[in-house]
């Protein structure tokens, strides 16, 4: 059975760093993308980052580009989002999942989902 598992979330003050790390046990990333989403309270999932599992292309929402950056060891089946400069409005539970063959940054796009960690940034 597939599973992800989100680790590195915490409380950090704001402009500092955390990094998150995603691990597949049951199947692996291969031909699909692997992605992480939050949600803050009272509002809809929204698209951080993705990589292309395969060929290693990057991808970033408008906010997460040149703060975080998205990576992956193929090895260790384990994704990583380094987050830098953080802000209080990046506090959110950060998602990973995985599919997004046709549009990295769709919801709906993605099949297999981690339950979540907590990123909360103090100002």
């Amino acid at each position: 059975q597939a599973e992800l598992v989100e680790s590195g979330g915490g409380l950090v003050q704001a402009g500092g760093s955390l990094r998150l790390a995603c691990v597949a046990s049951g199947r692996t990333f291969n031909h699909v993308a692997m992605a992480w989403f939050r949600q803050a309270p009272g509002k809809e999932r929204e698209f951080v980052s993705a990589v292309r599992w395969s060929y290693g292309n990057q991808y970033y929402s408008a906010s997460a580009n040149g703060r975080f950056t998205i990576s992956r060891d193929t090895a260790k089946n384990t994704g990583y989002l380094q987050m830098n400069s953080l802000k209080p409005e990046d506090t959110a539970v950060y998602y990973c999942a995985g599919g997004g063959l046709l549009d990295v940054s769709s919801v709906r796009q993605y099949d297999f989902w981690g339950r979540g960690t907590q990123v909360t940034v103090s100002s």
